[in-house]
């Protein structure tokens, strides 16, 4: 069975701070990259309890310092935003794409469908061969 634990990690100099608070004073390593942490922290863990590395998972708070605000929350927004914005740019090119089918269906020319999608001809025309 998986045990998850709270991990924070924060900057101090070249290193990044590794501290695992459920392991009291023992609960502190390090790690160069900040890439590297989640798997530092679990290694510490899996050694510290006795555990296969396996059954540790770990919930990873990033800070630049100890009281500063978890940066991996402002990051997992970051992240959820891009998602939308991908799902909104494929949504306005599949509208786009059938717009400028039912133009050219009407024999509106390419430029005209262009100038109204405000993309170049060029791209007007590829939305139409597609």
């Amino acid at each position: 069975m998986s045990e998850t634990y709270e991990v924070t990690v924060t900057r101090e100099g070249k290193w990044w701070m590794i501290e695992v608070p459920a392991l009291g004073d023992d609960g502190l390593t390090q790690a160069r990259r900040l890439g590297e942490a989640e798997l530092m922290a679990r290694e510490l863990i899996a050694v510290s309890v006795g555990k296969p590395l396996a059954d540790i998972t770990v919930s990873v708070h990033v800070r630049l310092d100890a009281e500063g605000p978890d940066l991996a929350e402002r990051a997992a927004k970051i992240k959820q935003d891009r998602e939308l914005a991908a799902q909104y740019e494929s949504a306005s090119v599949e509208s786009a794409r059938a717009l400028a089918h039912e133009m050219a269906a009407a024999s509106v020319p390419v430029r005209d469908i262009g100038q109204l999608l405000d993309v170049s001809f060029q791209r007007a025309s590829q939305l139409i061969k597609s």
